[in-house]
């Protein structure tokens, strides 16, 4: 009956704090040893010691409540992207301290430690020191990066980023990243993955990378603020655009 009592008590506790971390607390086993212990939390010794000022790493008692790393449990809809944002950390560290070999796939409900956070957490999302752009229109530009470049070289990826920030600067154009990639003129979608629903797909940490590069300032189009893969369109109005650079299978144009 207490087993079963403390195990409703955890559903509960997760249930409440969805989408939150929690600073846990771990109660030893008989015979579990501090080793043991870190090996479950994804930590070391060391740093449980510390947490929890034990003088004698091997020496713990069945019942001792333990102070263990931070852990975040997934809400629906969650990204390892959105997440690492959230804690200050990389999507690669959340990756290595949880053995996530798929960076893009993590189910809701799961528990994910939360490493220490570093000197190489993304960096502030700004462009030219007077731009801001919001978390949500980061995740939504890197998304259009993944599903228009995502197999093409890092720098084609940074130029597709870079032609949606040109068109924001652009008279022609909407003037946010949001309404840019949404827009729909005389029936058409200005990008084809808003049609199909790849706008939707997750992307990868390259393609954030790419996104956060564009945003603070780099440009390897020199302007361009449009692009087409010759061999998938025939287009005869973007294919009739001066043509700023070649990047892998896109032309960029004016």
């Amino acid at each position: 009956m207490r087993k079963s009592y403390i195990g409703i008590l955890t559903i509960i506790f997760i249930l409440l704090f969805t989408g939150q971390a929690m600073a846990a607390t771990h109660v030893v086993s008989p015979g579990e040893s501090l080793w043991l212990i870190a090996q479950e939390y994804g930590t070391t010794v060391e740093v449980l010691a510390e947490m929890n000022n034990l003088a004698d790493i091997n020496y713990i008692e069945a019942g001792q409540n333990l102070t263990v790393p931070d852990v975040h449990i997934v809400a629906p809809g969650e990204t390892l992207w959105k997440i690492s944002q959230k804690y200050g950390v990389t999507v690669q560290a959340l990756a290595t301290a949880n053995k996530i070999t798929n960076v893009n796939y993590i189910e809701a409900g799961a528990k994910l430690i939360i490493p220490k956070a570093t000197s190489s957490a993304p960096a502030p999302v700004s462009r030219s020191g007077n731009r801001t752009v919001s978390q949500a229109e980061l995740e939504l530009l890197a998304r259009l990066v993944h599903a228009e470049a995502g197999g093409e070289p890092y720098l084609g990826q940074v130029a597709v980023a870079a032609t949606v920030l040109n068109r924001v600067g652009s008279p022609l154009y909407p003037n946010s990243i949001t309404a840019v990639i949404y827009q729909v003129t005389n029936g058409y979608y200005q990008y084809s993955p808003v049609l199909d629903g790849r706008i939707n797909l997750p992307a990868t940490e390259s393609a954030y990378k790419a996104a956060l590069e564009a945003i603070n300032g780099a440009d390897p189009t020199n302007g361009a603020t449009g692009f087409y893969n010759p061999s998938k369109t025939t287009n005869q109005w973007v294919r009739s655009q001066p043509v700023a650079t070649v990047i892998g299978n896109h032309v960029f144009f004016y």
